[in-house]
């Protein structure tokens, strides 16, 4: 299991320091940002964590602005207790609810998830979540076989098969999201979900008609050909967890693997950019 840094940053002015400092972490493989009032928080596997490049970034090397900062290893937490004291269920467009056992909530949606996170990441409150199914509530899934690429806690899993795919591949290169995620497919009662702890090498021959894939700029920019390869011709592929400023590179890498552009959405500088295979 790979273990994750954060690094709590501090900013003198906030704005437009943590807006500078954001895309500046995001171009040096730092995979997820949470904003707060003093600044944000940026995580990043601690084997590709060099303190030397991040002080060399320009922010840190004028008069414009204070940053200090603090770096912790992201510990097992019991993230459960974590949501209970802290988060509200999510709704989506009135379509989907996520909520926690412990959520109380009345109301009158066409798809619900019940979900016990085990880390900090996958809740549904993440902007990419939400774009990405929004995404999923335009496009066929009855059906299908669906690949679920940097699965989580398994919520997309989940919302495919509500949405009628007939089988998914849920992967993940965390143990604990894996186990997370079967046992999240198991208390929505969905029987068509196989969570695998693994990467893109997985898929060597694998064939799908959907493929969802949010994970972060980096990982999409490497693997897009190998999920180019596993699309078949016809399929949908939805690419989420990167920032706007990151469409063209995302873009150019999908056309040049001949993938058309359909459509895209986008949430607090977040983007979900959905592409087609002739």
């Amino acid at each position: 299991m790979k273990d994750y840094l954060v690094i709590d940053f501090q900013i003198k002015p906030v704005e437009p320091g943590r807006e500078i400092l954001l895309a500046l972490l995001d171009n040096i493989g730092y995979d997820s940002f949470e904003e707060h009032a003093r600044g944000l928080k940026a995580y990043i596997l601690e084997e590709d964590f060099k303190e030397d490049e991040l002080k060399e970034l320009p922010i840190f090397n004028g008069d414009s602005f204070q940053i200090d900062y603090q770096i912790e290893k992201l510990e097992t937490i019991n993230w459960n207790e974590e949501w209970e004291r802290n988060y509200e269920p999510v709704v989506i467009d009135e379509l989907l609810l996520i909520k926690a056992p412990f959520h109380q909530i009345s109301g009158d949606f066409k798809h619900t998830i019940e979900i016990e996170p085990k880390m900090s990441f996958g809740t549904g409150h993440h902007h990419t979540t939400r774009l990405m199914s929004k995404a999923m509530f335009q496009m066929e899934f009855t059906g299908k076989k669906v690949l679920d690429m940097g699965t989580g806690t398994g919520i997309l899993a989940i919302l495919a098969e509500q949405l009628g795919a007939r089988e998914i591949d849920a992967i993940d290169n965390f143990e604990w999201a894996v186990n997370n995620t079967a046992e999240n497919a198991e208390r929505n009662a969905c029987t068509k979900i196989k969570a695998e702890w693994g990467d893109a090498s997985l898929l060597s021959k694998r064939k799908y008609q959907t493929i969802l894939a949010n994970i972060n700029r980096n990982v999409l920019l490497e693997d897009m050909p190998v999920y180019e390869e596993c699309l078949e011709g016809g399929g949908s592929i939805l690419f989420s967890g990167f920032f706007e400023h990151d469409f063209h590179l995302i873009d150019e890498k999908a056309k040049s693997l001949g993938l058309k552009f359909v459509s895209r959405i986008d949430e607090e500088r977040w983007q979900c950019v959905h592409y087609q295979k002739p």
